[in-house]
């Protein structure tokens, strides 16, 4: 009995480990048609297994090796995207300490005529992308992959900056089956680890010696991260990076001390890094050069007095003058001066640019060191926790925020990919403090509605719109580039098909002024005629008819990125024969602790129908611990613009 059921365990076991093993494809999960725990999903990882170890090479000492296998099943055509790879790399620094990857066993299954056929990943579906001075990314694209796949692939990462361990996301956008994470670490190093997310790992450690190239043992702490049948984050309506609530590990180097050495201590804080950065050559030097555009700031400035006209003149300049070339950091690539001469730079060459540019006229401008949206959050202080870089003038009790690398940012009116929560300004020095990022004025869309209805429920009228601030660069990044009759024709398809004629734009390259759209419409399909009544929704084709926010609990923040207000003023004219038999009730309410609130007024004066409509949010980001407030808030708002006016025969 007893070697029965040793037996049974050992055959268990096998087949646990070789589930999670590249190259063990079965009939059976090629013939799968959606996941088993999620009927919706697109793809799934079937597992994931990543590993961090050290190698020791009697040259270089001890680097840093990062072992990842991936299997993948791709259930729809809207999974195809989880074919191709991108891990991010560094290429900054000499050839020793640049970090390598290579991929390997990249191979799509498919099922034909009931068996199955291998394509392996050619050299040609490897790619190389540069995203900036320091970092490249390696890509790969699957071949031959369809409905019903399983992709594999593994990759490999060495690096000799063992200050920075990846770390490892146990959730996807996709379900994860089964997620795997090891390191196995020396007991030179001392790491902290920091866990996200509202789903936690099991955790094993275990200790064992191990022999090196250097003749010497060393006790090894191995610890295996491991979680099953992990949901798909949902990526609802405002969230900032769903990166950032992930159930996620990062690490944090806090301790290295080798044999006969002393310890060496790498916790740090924001303030110690922001003075390091600026203490690179690629950093607070270029802000030192003024000789090459001296000439030029003079005429800039000539005939300008006040301390706004001089700092709207030098950020239009550098806006006008310096084209981004879509490289991030905040550290140059060919410098400030090379930038200015070819017209083109990074992030940090034309951000350092204005900075050195304000302050040459006597202004206190500092850069600020971002994270950008698309970046994440930080858990604890670290470099590449920055990858961005803005600027900060200060006047007086004033803070004023600006970014030349988008032609239709404004004074503390940044890129949408800047409004990242916090960010870290510097002074001379390197001293530096944290500040806001996010905007606290309203931005403004106004709409003013005026239409008539005849018999037949045929609408006629004409809107003007007009938007400020970041809903006005948005609508202005929007309509960039896109001819108007394109522009017109969408507009007409996502408005019931209505009819545009006479449209107008006014102040679309002017920043400094609210910019506005005017056009004459009519539309059979905005009113329904039953019964001999007509009934009307009276805010047409702006009615929101959809709440955001439908899961029922929301563990991360909601941001809307900007407080705004949209408003609407509307003047309907009712056909003669009609009385109006029923109209929405006004009401007026405010949400707790005034984060936002909603007006909806209506009125009457002989045929003609006034509606008046605010909807206002104070707060640019709202915790979670709102949500169901939020939620039933939109949802109240969103009930009371679909409410009908009906109009009876007289």
């Amino acid at each position: 009995m007893k070697n029965s059921l040793v037996l049974i365990l050992f055959v268990f076991n096998l087949s646990f480990a070789q589930k999670y093993e590249l190259g063990k494809v079965t009939v059976e999960e090629l013939q799968e048609k959606r996941h088993p725990l999620d009927s919706t999903a697109s793809a799934a990882v079937l597992f994931i297994k990543g590993k961090d170890s050290f190698e020791y090479s009697p040259f270089g000492g001890y680097h840093m090796k990062t072992d990842v296998q991936v299997k993948i099943k791709i259930y729809k055509k809207e999974g195809f995207n989880w074919a191709s790879k991108k891990v991010k790399y560094y290429v900054g620094g000499n050839y020793v300490s640049n970090e390598t990857i290579s991929f390997a066993k990249a191979i799509t299954y498919n099922l034909v005529d009931g068996k199955i056929e291998k394509t392996k990943l050619l050299k040609e579906g490897e790619f190389d992308e540069k995203i900036s001075k320091y970092w490249n990314n390696k890509k790969i694209v699957m071949p031959n992959v369809r409905e019903g796949s399983i992709i594999e692939y593994q990759y490999t990462i060495r690096s000799y900056y063992n200050d920075d361990p990846r770390g490892w996301e146990f959730q996807t956008m996709i379900p994860v089956n089964y997620s795997e994470y090891k390191t196995l670490i020396p007991e030179y190093y001392t790491y902290r680890t920091n866990l996200r997310g509202n789903i936690l790992p099991r955790i094993e450690v275990d200790h064992t010696m191990k022999h090196t190239e250097s003749k010497s043992n060393h006790l090894e702490t191995i610890t295996t991260y491991t979680a099953e049948n992990l949901p798909a984050i949902i990526d609802e309506a405002y969230v900032n990076n769903i990166h950032n609530y992930m159930s996620s590990i990062e690490f944090e180097l806090l301790t290295v001390k080798y044999p006969n050495q002393p310890l060496e201590s790498f916790s740090t804080d924001w303030i110690t890094i922001s003075k390091n950065i600026y203490a690179e050559d690629d950093f607070g030097s270029e802000l030192d050069k003024t000789e090459y555009f001296e000439k030029d700031l003079k005429q800039v400035l000539n005939g300008l007095n006040t301390v706004e006209e001089k700092i709207n003149a030098i950020f239009s300049y550098v806006k006008s003058t310096i084209s981004w070339n879509n490289y991030m950091g905040y550290s140059c690539r060919d410098g400030v001066k090379k930038a200015y001469t070819e017209k083109t730079g990074n992030v940090a060459e034309i951000n350092l640019m204005l900075t050195s540019m304000l302050r040459h006229i006597g202004l206190t401008a500092n850069p600020v060191l971002v994270s950008t949206r698309a970046n994440g959050i930080a858990i604890f202080p670290n470099k590449s926790a920055f990858n961005y870089v803005i600027v900060a003038v200060e006047d007086a009790d004033k803070l004023m925020l600006l970014d030349a690398t988008e032609k239709y940012s404004n004074v503390n009116v940044l890129p949408f990919r800047d409004l990242n929560w916090k960010g870290r300004l510097i002074r001379k020095g390197g001293t530096s403090i944290e500040i806001d990022l996010m905007p606290k004025k309203l931005s403004n869309d106004i709409v003013t509605l005026n239409y008539s209805v005849n018999a037949v429920g045929l609408v006629s009228g004409k809107v003007r719109r007009q938007m400020t601030d970041y809903n006005a660069l948005l609508y202005r990044k929007r309509v960039e580039d896109v001819v108007e009759e394109t522009y017109l024709e969408k507009l007409e398809n996502e408005n019931e098909k209505i009819e545009i004629k006479e449209y107008s734009r006014t102040n679309e390259k002017d920043i400094n002024l609210p910019v506005s759209e005017t056009f004459f419409f009519t539309g059979s399909n905005l009113t329904e005629v039953i019964g001999g009544k007509i009934y009307i929704n009276p805010m047409l084709f702006y009615t929101s008819h959809e709440n955001p926010f439908k899961q029922e609990v929301r563990e991360y923040p909601v941001d809307f990125g900007f407080p705004f207000m949209d408003k609407y003023a509307i003047n309907i004219q009712i056909p003669d024969g009609y009385k109006i038999e029923s109209l929405p009730n006004s009401v007026n309410f405010s949400t707790v602790d005034n984060l936002g609130s909603f007006k909806f007024m209506t009125s009457t004066s002989g045929n003609t129908i006034q509606v008046s409509i605010v909807s206002q949010m104070n707060a640019p980001i709202i915790s979670s611990e709102y949500y169901t407030m939020l939620k039933e808030y939109y949802k109240t708002m969103i009930d009371k613009q679909n409410e009908k006016i009906v109009l009876v025969k007289i």
